[in-house]
């Protein structure tokens, strides 16, 4: 490995383990490396501003300015109730719910964090009064809260297709099952954690509940139809169906379900500002990294290394599993993009590895790295949500991050579950 290798890689973990921000590590551990080899700063501004300029990238912040807007218009609520009277009343009803209703607002949000507080703040509360415990309603929630960014809408597949130059509409409708089947080997589990813990069921449901807190959630459920329906049927971009998802939460908030008034407008444009800068903040940062090892030879480096070790498919694909895993456990789904796959594509490419498989299986490494400590992010919104220390709801979650892991090897080496709905819906 080259001196600048070891240095920008050094500086990048030293500033990691000292606890810095990711994006200030990303791009504190760049501008140094660049002024201590007397390479050329001066491409750094331009770098980062060309990684703004992307079209698909205004995705972003209008899918987190949808998800927001779709909370505060109480469709999270609505989309539990409904869950609930449908699964209530079997074994592990409530926690078969939190499952389903972070499945659906994954389908409306397309992020990790956000799935799991929406949810998490209702369900949680609801779990712990019912008889179950908070270390394992938090790491379920928290595990749940994965499937975010696994199923489409996914902020991580926008940020993928970017980097890779990949189809994001495929992307899109490449993950539909990969998230499904996590959803329901998360469901199953709890099922037997729940019957062996000998939890209560809530009282069954009659077909008029159902079918009122089914009219009650409709306006919800349509959400994740019109962004799929409309980018398929190519009456718009996965960008464009992130503004439409803006404009149906305002309809719905303002004028079918009143929960939102003009006067709260302000501090919700505010919020989605302040996550969305923080969001852009990582992407500059992390583009100026990938940058530098791209031009330096870091990243071909590192591949010819790789590939040295792993001659085949199914080698190459365990070691970039493993990688990943380690990898999320200290950095977000973002900068891993970033980071990694100017690394991996080229590998990728020449092992005849599909590239929208593969971002696929990476995005579900890194939803599971949403849950690993010690900088797994909604672990740290499930310690927010149930009090316990990280080291509490790290034990809660050790059974769902297994099954996950299972999950994930059988999307890995069975590309079928995540690319045949995109053949036979004639887009490849």
């Amino acid at each position: 490995m080259s001196l600048t290798a070891i240095v920008l890689l050094g500086l990048f973990f030293l500033f990691l383990f000292l606890n810095l921000p990711i994006a200030i590590s990303l791009g504190l551990s760049t501008a140094l490396t660049l002024l201590f080899f007397d390479l050329p700063i001066q491409s750094l501004p331009s770098t980062i501003f060309s990684s703004f300029t992307k079209f698909t990238l205004l995705a972003i912040p209008f899918f987190f300015l949808a998800g927001l807007i779709l909370e505060k218009a109480g469709i999270s609520r609505r989309l539990i109730h409904l869950a609930q009277t449908l699964t209530g009343h079997y074994t592990g009803g409530l926690a078969i719910v939190s499952v389903i209703a972070a499945t659906f607002f994954a389908a409306i949000s397309g992020s990790g964090p956000a799935t799991m507080a929406a949810v998490g703040s209702i369900i949680i509360p609801a779990m712990v009064k019912a008889g179950y415990r908070k270390d394992m309603s938090g790491g379920l929630l928290a595990t749940a809260g994965g499937i975010g960014i696994i199923i489409p809408p996914s902020i991580a597949y926008i940020v993928y297709g970017v980097v890779a130059e990949v189809s994001i509409g495929e992307l899109f409708i490449a993950g539909i099952i990969p998230g499904i089947l996590m959803a329901v080997v998360l469901a199953i589990t709890s099922y037997f954690i729940s019957k062996k813990e000998k939890i209560p069921t809530l009282p069954k449901a009659s077909k008029q509940e159902i079918w009122v807190a089914f009219k009650e959630a409709l306006w919800g459920l349509l959400v994740p139809v019109i962004i799929l329906g409309g980018i398929y049927s190519g009456l718009f971009t996965p960008t464009e169906s992130a503004v439409v998802a803006v404009f149906y939460g305002l309809f719905v908030g303002l004028f079918i379900y009143k929960e939102i008034k003009i006067k709260d407008l302000p501090s919700i444009l505010l919020e989605s500002a302040k996550t969305t800068a923080m969001i852009m903040l990582i992407v500059a940062s992390a583009s100026a990294f990938a940058w530098l090892i791209t031009v330096e030879g870091i990243a071909e480096e590192l591949a010819n290394g790789l590939m040295s070790i792993a001659s085949d498919k199914i080698t190459l694909l365990l070691m970039i599993t493993i990688i990943l895993l380690i990898a999320g456990m200290f950095v977000d789904a973002i900068s891993a993009f970033y980071i990694f796959l100017p690394i991996f594509m080229p590998i990728v490419i020449s092992m005849g590895i599909d590239p929208v498989h593969f971002g696929i299986l990476m995005t579900m490494n890194l939803a599971i790295g949403l849950v690993t400590p010690p900088v797994g992010l909604d672990l740290y919104v499930a310690c927010g949500l149930t009090g316990l220390s990280l080291k509490e709801i790290s034990i809660g979650v050790i059974p769902f991050v297994l099954v996950a892991i299972v999950v994930l090897l059988l999307v890995t080496y069975i590309p079928a579950i995540s690319l045949w709905l995109p053949e036979v819906l004639n887009m490849r």
